[in-house]
């Protein structure tokens, strides 16, 4: 029944995008199942012009990745070694004997 629901509404956005002058492309497309719930369901099987749409555990979105449990953990770790790089890099760079002598 959900399944149902999420594909028209799919189909519905789809549709529009056509009329108005926008494509979606199903190669790019990627789907989060997101749920709290800890008992075992499957994941839904979304098609956009018969092209399945893949579900993956993690997704990055305007520059965040949301995982499935909504905890943040991987945007968080992601963040923590961009940051750690940076660091390291200013430390090299701070240090009073560097360059050639």
């Amino acid at each position: 029944m959900k399944e149902r629901q999420l594909q028209n509404a799919w189909n519905k956005l789809v549709d529009w995008c056509d009329n108005n002058g926008h494509t979606i492309s199903a190669e790019k497309s990627r789907c989060v199942h997101i749920c709290r719930k800890r008992s075992i369901h499957q994941d839904p099987n979304i098609q956009i012009r018969n092209a399945p749409i893949p579900v993956v555990n993690e997704i990055l979105f305007l520059g965040v990745i949301f995982n499935r449990k909504l905890t943040f953990l991987p945007h968080i770790l992601h963040l923590r070694k961009k940051c750690e790089r940076s660091w390291n890099i200013l430390k090299v760079l701070s240090r009073t004997s560097w360059g050639a002598d």
